[in-house]
């Protein structure tokens, strides 16, 4: 590259996201032919509701084709408004609300408005991998903090207690959780409110993109109702990718102080503007609408498609897998297999090494548990047909059974000398 063209430092110290770059490699392996399952993506495999596709034929006909405000338009963010007093039980006004670009945009017009080179960021791990690249283009650290099976992989709050520094600006919540599908108990939120309350300079961005996709035998309890007092230090960021089928739509809103959203408006009226007007008006009407079965099928599709993969992979020597709660993916902990042979005779170092060998040999794409910060880890989407998920889940069967042990030196067994 010409030194005119020299890359900041900003964009070398993060990455091609794990899911784009498992994705790029299937693509490439399709494309000589092969029979790929990919299962790296979390993306549902429903169609978008074909009322919300009606209103955006609606739109286009009103001739709503122009510039939309950069915080969104007035018909969407009132719908977020009622949807959040609707569902939640949650009083916020328009003033409240930005609509952006996805989720990611407001996560990263968040950032963008608060973080001063140095400051932190407080990380779970295992995370979605955008979180901390997120901070890192912002000029921000990400402090990771690791919460393995022991922890149901959530955080505790001696956990986030130890992790707070004088420069920590915020604090990531995600629940239902990617990659894991952990979801915060009442007693759990309000543990983590306890040690907040006692550091006032910490935000929190709580990412409930998966706020409908849950398993358990009750609807998940709000941080907001758990810990009301710390409403004027939260955002929440939402959209309608995950709940309606609409990734391709690429609509996220946040919710959050008004001077907050103020901020990221401004930081987003310079990176895109504002969000699709058509999509906008898409949007508003999934909210709007007082059918909202579909949202109600598609969690119970998802909810036996958990069932399905979790007594699968637990049936699978080396493998072992926790209980689904929500989310549609599975985390699939692979650390007995690290040490196996292929049958080519190469051991299996990493999670990445299974990884990568699993694609080859049984053309089934996941991701490594490193791409999300905790290894020795996998992580399967569930949003497939339960065909195709019992296809893969064969295959990776397959692929396990074919491994070997490693052969130890006490088990070695020495060729006399010639």
């Amino acid at each position: 590259m010409s030194s005119a063209l020299r890359l900041s430092l900003r964009v070398r110290s993060v990455c091609l996201s794990p899911n784009a770059a498992a994705g790029q490699r299937a693509a490439a392996l399709a494309a000589q032919g092969r029979d790929i399952i990919a299962l790296n993506a979390g993306e549902p495999d429903f169609d978008t509701p074909e009322p919300i596709k009606q209103a955006a034929i609606a739109a286009l006909h009103r001739g709503e084709t122009r510039y939309t405000s950069s915080q969104g338009t007035a018909v969407l963010r009132k719908a977020v408004v009622a949807k959040y007093a609707r569902e939640n039980g949650l009083s916020f006004t328009p003033a409240e609300i930005l609509v952006a670009n996805g989720g990611k945009q407001v996560i990263f017009d968040a950032f963008a408005a608060t973080l001063d080179p140095g400051d932190e960021v407080i990380v779970p791990a295992p995370y979605w991998p955008s979180f901390p690249d997120i901070v890192r283009v912002n000029d921000g650290v990400p402090v990771i903090v690791p919460c393995d099976r022991a922890a149901g992989f959530k955080l505790g709050a001696a956990a986030l207690e130890s992790a707070i520094t004088p420069r920590t600006r915020w604090l990531v919540l995600n629940t239902p959780g990617n990659p894991t599908g952990a979801v915060y108990t009442g007693a759990e939120l309000a543990a983590l409110a306890a040690v907040l309350r006692r550091h006032p300079q910490v935000a929190i961005l709580l990412d409930e993109l998966y706020e409908h996709i849950w398993f358990t035998p009750e609807p998940p309890p709000h941080w907001l109702h758990v810990a009301p007092d710390l409403r004027s230090r939260t955002l929440l960021v939402n959209g309608a990718s995950k709940t309606y089928a609409m990734t391709g739509w690429r609509i996220g809103y946040g919710a959050g102080p008004a001077p907050l959203v103020e901020a990221m408006t401004v930081i987003q009226s310079q990176v895109s503007s504002g969000s699709n007007s058509i999509a906008q008006a898409a949007v508003a009407a999934a909210l709007d609408d007082p059918d909202q079965s579909f949202v109600a099928r598609a969690r119970s599709a998802y909810r036996g498609r958990a069932a399905f993969v979790a007594e699968a992979i637990n049936a699978i020597d080396g493998l072992a897998l926790l209980p689904l709660h929500g989310a549609f993916f599975a985390f699939v902990h692979c650390g007995a297999l690290i040490g196996r042979l292929r049958p080519d005779g190469r051991p299996l170092s990493s999670d990445a090494d299974f990884v990568d060998w699993l694609l080859q040999a049984q053309g089934v794409a996941v991701v490594a548990g490193g791409g999300f910060g905790l290894s020795p880890y996998f992580r399967i989407s569930t949003a497939a047909s339960e065909q195709m998920l019992a296809e893969a889940l064969r295959r990776i069967a397959r692929a396990v059974a074919t491994l070997r042990p490693a052969i130890t030196p006490a088990a070695a067994v020495l060729e006399p000398a010639t």
